[in-house]
């Protein structure tokens, strides 16, 4: 570990723009301030995070730095510390944040309803089977799949007006078929 005296240096030449000695001050004080970190966080790859922000503000603030009694350690650890625990403060605030949301409701239906669905749509599939097959299969295709009418009329070769009829009645044998 280096003297205060040779930190001290270190600083004042990083104030000035020294690349070598901003290294330098880092191989000599990184593990230390790295371990304050981590014990704060207990996490590393967040103390690693600290570790690199609290070196950005050392570069950016070498200049600021004055030996009035403070050792440059306890000037390097406090940076260190201080931006630990803010990083703390925004984890449990983020914590905080997800404990108070109110999850999201499930729009989808609930297994009483899944259960119901099933059974009509049996039910549905059965009164289709009691119709003939070209009018079941009139109703599937405007019903289900979103055909027109004219498509309709096209694809079963019978007239438009036709297929209007058979619709309509088609419909009418359904209800009674559900409602029995």
């Amino acid at each position: 570990m280096s003297t205060p005296s040779q930190l001290e240096d270190l600083i004042a030449k990083t104030a000035l723009g020294d690349r070598r000695a901003f290294g330098a001050l880092y191989d000599a004080t990184s593990a230390k301030l790295f371990g304050v970190a981590l014990r704060i966080l207990r996490d590393r790859a967040g103390a690693e995070d600290v570790l690199q922000e609290t070196y950005m503000k050392i570069w950016r603030y070498a200049g600021r730095y004055a030996a009035n009694g403070t050792s440059p350690m306890t000037w390097m650890i406090t940076i260190a510390r201080n931006t630990a625990i803010d990083r703390l403060r925004r984890w449990r605030a983020a914590e905080t944040v997800d404990e108070t949301a109110d999850p999201l409701p499930d729009h989808g239906p609930t297994p009483e309803q899944s259960a119901i669905a099933r059974s009509e749509a049996t039910r549905i599939s059965l009164c289709l089977g009691e119709l003939e097959e070209d009018r079941s299969q009139a109703v599937r295709w405007a019903y289900l799949d979103g055909l027109s009418y004219a498509d309709i009329s096209d694809r079963l070769k019978v007239p438009l007006n036709t297929i209007r009829t058979w619709l309509r009645r088609s419909l009418i044998r359904l209800r009674e078929c559900m409602s029995r």
